[in-house]
């Protein structure tokens, strides 16, 4: 049977075919940028070459935590573009909360991959009906075949 037969099957493939092309590095990147800027996170370009230097030296690709003045600041740099995200804890509270979200989005995505009824071909063998329990697969009280 071809898995690709009915309008939904294809569609899926298709949005499970743009969510693997999402795991480059560039649109991943976009993703948490984007993330981060909907969480409250606010841009910031460095102006002096002490601030630019700064941005330099934050592990690219990654949530920096700093502390200054007391209070604490997450930062995201952007050394490309030449700036960088800034939040405080509820920021990055809420960037956790749609990272988590968006996880659950993406696995809830993958489980209806896995369980489209075409693709596993649950008619080939009678479904969840006919042919199931200890009578149906030959496997009985009485009979004792196997």
């Amino acid at each position: 049977m071809n898995p690709f037969k009915s309008p939904f099957t294809l569609v899926l493939a298709v949005a499970i075919a743009m969510v693997g092309c999402a795991t480059t590095t560039q649109t991943s990147t976009q993703n948490k940028e984007s993330m981060l800027v909907a969480a409250g996170f606010k841009t910031i370009t460095p102006k002096t070459a002490a601030q630019k230097q700064k941005l330099q030296n934050l592990p690219p690709g990654k949530i920096a935590m700093i502390k200054k003045a007391g209070r604490t600041y997450y930062v995201y740099p952007d050394a490309p573009n030449n700036q960088a995200y800034v939040g405080g804890p509820a920021e990055y509270q809420a960037y956790q909360q749609q990272r988590a979200a968006n996880k659950l989005a993406e696995e809830n995505l993958e489980t209806a991959e896995i369980y489209q009824d075409e693709a596993m071909n649950w008619g080939a063998w009678g479904g969840w009906g006919a042919g199931w329990g200890p009578m149906g697969m030959g496997v009985g009280m009485r009979g004792g075949r196997f």
